[in-house]
């Protein structure tokens, strides 16, 4: 669905390239995420690909078609859910989503359907200015939906959501992936990476340091070993590590486990926060 080859971008008065040399390619029905701290380079990449920012130089194509080359209809290709929401705060969520629904035709999602999909419903008929921070970015992310986007960009989905909204949007992500929606999410949350993305791009200081696949990385970074914790009778906790190779004719392990202080088996797998702070040697902050 995206590919890119050498796409730098450069804004005015810099020293130095927002992005550069960045090489991806995006499949048809994927989610895929670009994890990065602020100010690494994830928002630019986005703005190219939605078309916000011009003079970038390397090769771009959407859905087989060079990014230049694509017109108005893009728009009717695509939806974006921005990180900051920009609403009508006079207006009613339902008057805000009517508005935009109009300028998309009649193959559209009904808006009692997106703010349903969100749990705004019983809201529909209040002033967005009245709505809280999560009220007005879960709204951001319904209008998003509105035209039943093939290509959805997300940036920050989960930012300012309570668990239980975050939860709902990662619901929404996968429900919208098994109806052939390919998504280019943006964030530096960990847990939604996790939760949705089928791959994704450590992106730091403009540059990719690794792409693959959550578990991928995990699996290439983590450890082999297994911690076996046991309390004795005072209190005391001891943990012994084993190495994961050989494990089950490991006597010694055998017998931890038979131990009657035995508390815990733990794994060391790594979180994928954990990779990424060992590929780029930054934290996600």
């Amino acid at each position: 669905m995206i590919t890119a080859a050498g796409l730098t971008f450069t804004y005015p008065g810099a020293a130095s390239p927002a992005i550069q040399d960045l090489a991806f390619a995006v499949q048809p029905g994927e989610v895929f995420g670009f994890l990065g701290p602020s100010g690494a380079g994830k928002s630019t990449t986005q703005n190219i690909l939605i078309g916000l920012l011009r003079g970038w130089r390397g090769e771009v194509e959407v859905a087989g078609k060079p990014l230049g080359a694509w017109g108005p209809e893009y728009y009717r290709t695509i939806g974006v859910s921005f990180e900051f929401p920009n609403h009508y705060l006079k207006l009613t969520a339902r008057e805000n989503l009517e508005y935009f629904r109009s300028l998309y035709g009649p193959d559209t999602a009904s808006v009692s359907e997106v703010l349903a999909l969100v749990e705004l419903a019983d809201h529909a008929d209040k002033r967005v200015g009245e709505f809280s921070k999560g009220m007005k970015a879960r709204l951001n992310f319904a209008r998003s939906l509105l035209h039943r986007p093939r290509l959805w960009f997300l940036d920050e989905p989960t930012t300012g959501l309570d668990p239980v909204n975050a939860v709902r949007i990662r619901e929404i992500i996968r429900e919208h992936q098994g109806r052939g929606v390919t998504t280019l999410l943006t964030t530096h949350d960990m847990v939604t990476a996790e939760a949705v993305c089928d791959r994704v791009a450590f992106i730091v200081d403009g540059r990719i340091a690794a792409i693959d696949s959550p578990a991928a990385l995990r699996q290439r970074y983590g450890k082999r070993v297994v911690e076996v914790s046991r309390t004795d009778a005072s209190g005391a906790v001891s943990v012994l590590p084993f190495a994961m190779d050989g494990l089950a004719a490991n006597p010694s392990f055998l017998d931890a486990l038979a131990d009657p202080t035995l508390t815990a088996v733990h794994s060391q797998e790594a979180t994928l926060e954990d990779v990424f702070v060992e590929v780029t040697g930054r934290t996600l902050q």
